[in-house]
C-alpha cells in the first residue's frame, strides 16, 4: 500500500511558515511563496486594451528558484492549500499561484485564517474552499485600473513637466486632498473673538475662576475688545452673587476596537510610527512572534479590515478576563457591539488580540520595543471596549452680575471604568478642562472681584494634513480601501508631491503644478466623489454584481478621450515648475535660495546656478527665538543622525539644545520655553538660567544628565556622538537571547 501524500500549505512569508507549521504537525509541508511569484510585466503595459483588457501577467523576475520548487512540491502533495492573507489580494495571490504552479482544480484548495491561532488554523484547514473569482476579479479589475491610468498618464506627465512622475487614481487625489486644504489655509479670514475671565473670591479667601458666559437667557460671544470694556465696565466694582450651583454625572463610553484606518492614526498619533511602518509592524504580529513559555503565536487579528464586528468567543474571552483582573464592576455587564461603517467590507473581524488574556506585560520580554508598543495600543483598545463607561463628576456654577452671567466648571473621574486601561483623545480633552476644584459654592452667595482679564483671540485655519488626518480623510470619503493608506502617502512623499514638514503634510510646488494639469485635463482622475464611487464598482465586482471588464472598458472610453484631447491641447507645450523659494539668502550672491531635489532628498541651492553654485542643507525653523541672541532657531541633524535645535548663526552665537522650542514665552522673563523631546505632550519650561522662573536640567525629567542647553557648534557635534547622546536616543535595553533570534529571523524574513 503506499504511503499517503504530504499534503502542501502554502503562504507568503517564512514567519507565518513557521507558525502555521507547528500548529498542523506531520501530514503537512508549509512553505512560503515570499509574495507575488506572477504580475503585470514592469517593462510595457501588460494590458491588451484592443481584446477585452486582457493581462499578460509574467512570473516575476529573479523568483525562478522559488516557483521552481513550489511546483516540484505541489506535484509531489496530496492536496495544496492556498493559504494567502484573507482579502482581495490575498485571493489574487492564491489564484495566480494555481495558475503559475499549474494545480489541477481537485488539488487546489483556498483557506483564510483571520487569526494565526491553533484552533482557528485547524478548523480552517478542515474547512478550505474554491478560490473565490469574484475577489479575483475585484483585484485584477483594480490592478489593471491603476495599471492603465499610471502607464497612460506618467508618459504625459514627463514629457510635458518633468521625468520620473508618476499618476495614479488614488495618489493623484490625496495629493488634491493635500492641495485642496492649504488653499483653504491661504484663503483663510481669521476672525476675532474674545474670553473675559473674572477672578472671584470668597469670603473665607477661596479664590476660583470664572469665564463670562453671557446673559441668563442666551450665551454671548465677545467679538471686540469695545464689547470686552463694556462688559468689564458694567460689573466692575460691582457685587457678585452665586445666581446657580449644578451637580451632575456625565458617562464617557470606549471606543470601538481598531479598523486598519485608526489604528495607523493612533499608531502616528501615539507612536510616532508612519503608516507603513504600523503595517509591517501589526503584520509581523499576525504572522507570529515567538513568546516565551508559549511557543510561536499569532498575537493580532488580521491587520487589514474595516469591520468592527467581534467574534462571539472574542467578547467572551474579554468579558471573563476584565472581571478576573479589574473586577465585575470594570465589564460592561454584556458583550459591546459596535456597527460597521456603511462602506466597510465587512470581510473580517476589527483587529484585537488573538489571545486576550496574553496582556502586554506577558509578551514584552519576547518582543522588540517597537512590537511592544503597537501591541499595547492593540490590547488596550481592545479590552476597552468591552469596559464599563467612565464616570465623571461634574459641577458648573454661575456667578452673576448686573445680568451678566460668569460661569465656572470643574469636573473630576468618579469612576475610571475603561480608562484603567486606555484613554483616548476624549479623555485626554476632558481632563484639560475644568482641572482646578471649585471651592463648597451655595446659591445665593456673594463673592467678590478680584480682577477681569480680557483674552484676545482669532479663529484658526484649518490644520494641514498629517499621514493620520489624512488616513481618516480618505476614509471618510470612500477613497481606497484599508490596503492602500500606506502605500499611498508613501507614494506622494516619494514622488515629492507632498513632504511632512513636522508631522504635517504640504504640498510643494511640483504637486500643485502636477495637480493643476490632472484638475484641467483629467477632472475625473482628482474628483473625490468620481474615486469613490469606482470604489464601490470594484466592491459589486467583487459581490458578483458587476462585470470586470465591463467596469474597464466604461472607464477607459471617457479616459481614452481625455487622453487624446490633453494630448491635442499640449502639443508642444513645456508646463514649467515653479522655483519653492526659501527666506534663506545665498551668502555668495544675495539671492534667495530655492528648494532642489537630489539623490540624498531635498537642500538648498543657489538660482544663480552654474554662476553661483552655492548650496546648503534644507533647514527647518522652528517657533520661537534663540534665548542667547533672539535669532531664528533651525532643526539640525549631527553627522550621527541625532537631532537637535540651534541658532541660525551657529558658532557665532553658539547657542545649541536637544530640548524642543515652543511657541510659547516664559510669562516670567518673555524668553522662548522649551520642552523635552519625544512623544506625547510635554510641559514646556524656561531654560533661562537668569530667570526666576528657570527650571534646572535635573528636574525636567531627563533619564540621563544630558548635555547643556548652550554650546558651540563644536560641541554640538560632539553632544551628538554616542558617548553623550540624549537618553531620547538611546537603544531598547537588551533582550533575551531567544528574543534576539526571533527578531533576527524577522529582519531576515
Amino acid at each position: 500500500m503506499a504511503a499517503a501524500k504530504t499534503d502542501l500549505v502554502i503562504v507568503e512569508s517564512p514567519a507565518k511558515a513557521k507558525t502555521i507549521e507547528r500548529y498542523l504537525g506531520s501530514g503537512y509541508k508549509v512553505v512560503a511563496s515570499m509574495g507575488h511569484l506572477r504580475d503585470l510585466p514592469k517593462s510595457t503595459m501588460g494590458v491588451d486594451i484592443e481584446h477585452g483588457f486582457e493581462p499578460d501577467y509574467q512570473p516575476v523576475k529573479g523568483r525562478e528558484d522559488v516557483i521552481d520548487k513550489l511546483r516540484k512540491a505541489s506535484r509531489k502533495a496530496g492536496t495544496v492549500y492556498l493559504a494567502t492573507d484573507p482579502d482581495r489580494e490575498g485571493e489574487a495571490i492564491s489564484w495566480h499561484l494555481k495558475e503559475l504552479l499549474d494545480i489541477p482544480d481537485d488539488k487546489a484548495r483556498r483557506v483564510t485564517f483571520n487569526e494565526i491561532t491553533k484552533n482557528v488554523v485547524q478548523e480552517g484547514i478542515a474547512h478550505p474552499r474554491d478560490i473565490d473569482q469574484d475577489l479575483v476579479d475585484a483585484q485584477q479589475a483594480r490592478r489593471i485600473l491603476d495599471r492603465i491610468v499610471g502607464y497612460k498618464l506618467s508618459p504625459l506627465l514627463w514629457r510635458k513637466i518633468r521625468k520620473g512622475l508618476s499618476a495614479g487614481r488614488v495618489q493623484s487625489v490625496a495629493t488634491r486632498m493635500v492641495l485642496d486644504r492649504e488653499r483653504e489655509i491661504s484663503d483663510f479670514k481669521p476672525e476675532e473673538y474674545w474670553y473675559l475671565n473674572a477672578q472671584l473670591k470668597t469670603r473665607k479667601g477661596e479664590s476660583f475662576k470664572a469665564v463670562f458666559h453671557g446673559t441668563e437667557k442666551k450665551k454671548i460671544e465677545l467679538k471686540s475688545e469695545a464689547e470686552v470694556n463694556a462688559v468689564a465696565d458694567a460689573v466692575r466694582g460691582k457685587p457678585f452673587t452665586i445666581s446657580a450651583v449644578t451637580h451632575g454625572t456625565k458617562k464617557r463610553s470606549p471606543s470601538p476596537p481598531f479598523i486598519t484606518s485608526t489604528l495607523q492614526q493612533e499608531a502616528s498619533r501615539r507612536l510616532g510610527m508612519t503608516p507603513r511602518r504600523t503595517m509591517s509592524i501589526a503584520q509581523q504580529l499576525y504572522e507570529g512572534v515567538d513568546i516565551e513559555g508559549e511557543g510561536t503565536i499569532g498575537l493580532i487579528t488580521y491587520m487589514r479590515t474595516d469591520s468592527l464586528r467581534l467574534s462571539e468567543d472574542a467578547l467572551a474571552a474579554a468579558g471573563q478576563f476584565i472581571t478576573a483582573h479589574y473586577g465585575q464592576e470594570y465589564y460592561y455587564g454584556k458583550p459591546r457591539r459596535y456597527k460597521t461603517g456603511s462602506n466597510a467590507q465587512d470581510a473580517h473581524e476589527a483587529i484585537r488580540p488573538s489571545v486576550p488574556s496574553l496582556t502586554p506585560e506577558r509578551v514584552k520580554k519576547s518582543l522588540t520595543g517597537e512590537q511592544y508598543r503597537l501591541y499595547r495600543l492593540i490590547w488596550g483598545r481592545f479590552t476597552a471596549s468591552q469596559m464599563a463607561n467612565a464616570v465623571y463628576d461634574n459641577i458648573t456654577a454661575d456667578a452673576a452680575c448686573e445680568g451678566y452671567i460668569f460661569r465656572a466648571y470643574h469636573s473630576k473621574i468618579a469612576f475610571p471604568g475603561y480608562t484603567a486601561v486606555y484613554e483616548d483623545n476624549r479623555d485626554e480633552e476632558e481632563e484639560e478642562g475644568g482641572k482646578k476644584p471649585l471651592p463648597e459654592l451655595t446659591e445665593g452667595q456673594s463673592v467678590a472681584l478680584e480682577k477681569l482679564d480680557g483674552e484676545q483671540h482669532f479663529t484658526a485655519p484649518p490644520s494641514r494634513y498629517s499621514e493620520a488626518t489624512l488616513i481618516r480623510a480618505l476614509e471618510e470619503k470612500g477613497i481606497g480601501r484599508p490596503s492602500t493608506y500606506a502605500p499611498t502617502i508613501t507614494t506622494i512623499t516619494a514622488r515629492e508631491y507632498v513632504v511632512k514638514e513636522g508631522k504635517y503634510l504640504k504640498p510643494t510646488p511640483l504637486g500643485e503644478t502636477v495637480t493643476k494639469l490632472m484638475e484641467e485635463r483629467f477632472p475625473d482622475i482628482v474628483d473625490v466623489k468620481f474615486t469613490a464611487r469606482m470604489e464601490d464598482t470594484l466592491d459589486k465586482v467583487e459581490e458578483g454584481q458587476a462585470d470586470w471588464k465591463g467596469v474597464l472598458g466604461e472607464f477607459y472610453e471617457g479616459f481614452a478621450k481625455d487622453l487624446d484631447q490633453a494630448e491635442e491641447a499640449l502639443s508642444g507645450t513645456r508646463i514649467k515648475v515653479p522655483d519653492e523659494v526659501s527666506a534663506e539668502v545665498c551668502p555668495n550672491c544675495g539671492r534667495n535660495l530655492v528648494v532642489k531635489s537630489g539623490r540624498f532628498g531635498r537642500f538648498l541651492a543657489c538660482p544663480g546656478y552654474p554662476e553661483c553654485s552655492f548650496t546648503m542643507p534644507l533647514v527647518v525653523e522652528m517657533p520661537g527665538r534663540c534665548p542667547k541672541c533672539g535669532g531664528r532657531i533651525f532643526k539640525r541633524t549631527s553627522k550621527k543622525g541625532y537631532t537637535y535645535y540651534a541658532c541660525e548663526k551657529g558658532a557665532e552665537c553658539g547657542f545649541m539644545s536637544w530640548d524642543v522650542p515652543t511657541k510659547d514665552d516664559c510669562p516670567v522673563c518673555g524668553k522662548t520655553m522649551f520642552k523635552l523631546a519625544g512623544k506625547g505632550q510635554r510641559k514646556p519650561f524656561c531654560i533661562n538660567e537668569a530667570c526666576s522662573n528657570f527650571l534646572p536640567e535635573d528636574k525636567r525629567g531627563y533619564r540621563r544628565r544630558r548635555t547643556s542647553s548652550a554650546a558651540s557648534e563644536g560641541e554640538a557635534a560632539e553632544a551628538a556622538a554616542p558617548a553623550k547622546k540624549p537618553a531620547a536616543r538611546k537603544t531598547a535595553a537588551k533582550k533575551p537571547a531567544a528574543a534576539k533570534k526571533t527578531a533576527a529571523k524577522k529582519e531576515k524574513a
